[in-house]
């Protein structure tokens, strides 16, 4: 497989090359151009159930597209938000990424969706997550532009901020402290991370942006 990443930071995609037999995995709605010597078919990840869920908590797609064919073929995947396009070779690690952030993976990556407990569930923030493990290639995006931590210690995050996280970092989830600061605040929830690893956070809020948005959306 061979790809180029082109339209960073602001307006990132990927094109990505397949030989023959080989199949990419992506996100629906992803796909902008390709060959017609390319087929597409669509299934649910994890099952229909956790599908729905994901889609109406979680912010992400009740079906992903599997493209493939004898002879192979281009395509060029464009994320629905503006920003940067990420890409990470696995080798046999695991990677997290949030839920909305997923552009496309290799047929041979596997991804499993993770829940992120009932105080995300009901927020709708930070409801599931993504686990990718295995050996091959990743694209995913952010909103706005793209900023890698260290992590030695521990470090709090907006949900809203996160992109991915290496799975050496443990992490749990909460409020801005007590449950006054969180409603009144105006922050979210956070994830609280613990040990030594790398993480990516994103320079925009989409839920943030949306609230902005919304007093001149008005009918």
């Amino acid at each position: 497989m061979e790809f180029d990443v082109h339209g960073n930071p602001d307006y990132g995609q990927v094109t990505v090359r397949l030989a023959p037999g080989q199949k990419l995995i992506t996100e629906s709605g992803a796909m902008s151009r390709m060959s017609v010597s390319l087929e597409l078919e669509g299934r649910v990840l994890g099952g229909v159930l956790a599908a729905l869920a994901r889609k109406l908590f979680g912010g992400v797609s009740f079906f992903i597209g599997e493209y493939g064919g004898e002879r192979g073929g281009e395509l060029t995947l464009s994320p629905s938000t503006p920003g940067t396009l990420l890409h990470r070779r696995l080798a046999g690690e695991t990677f997290h990424i949030t839920a909305g952030s997923f552009v496309a993976c290799s047929s041979d990556v596997e991804l499993k969706t993770k829940f992120g407990g009932l105080r995300a569930f009901f927020s709708g923030e930070g409801a599931f997550f993504l686990e990718v493990s295995g050996e091959g290639d990743l694209f995913y995006n952010a909103y706005g532009a793209v900023h890698e931590k260290q992590v030695d210690g521990t470090l709090v995050v907006d949900t809203g901020h996160l992109v991915a996280w290496e799975s050496s970092l443990s992490y749990t989830i909460g409020g801005m402290g007590g449950l006054k600061q969180t409603l009144f605040s105006g922050e979210g929830l956070v994830m609280s991370f613990k040990g030594r690893g790398k993480l990516w956070v994103q320079t925009r809020h989409l839920r943030a942006t949306a609230g902005w948005l919304s007093p001149f959306c008005r009918s």
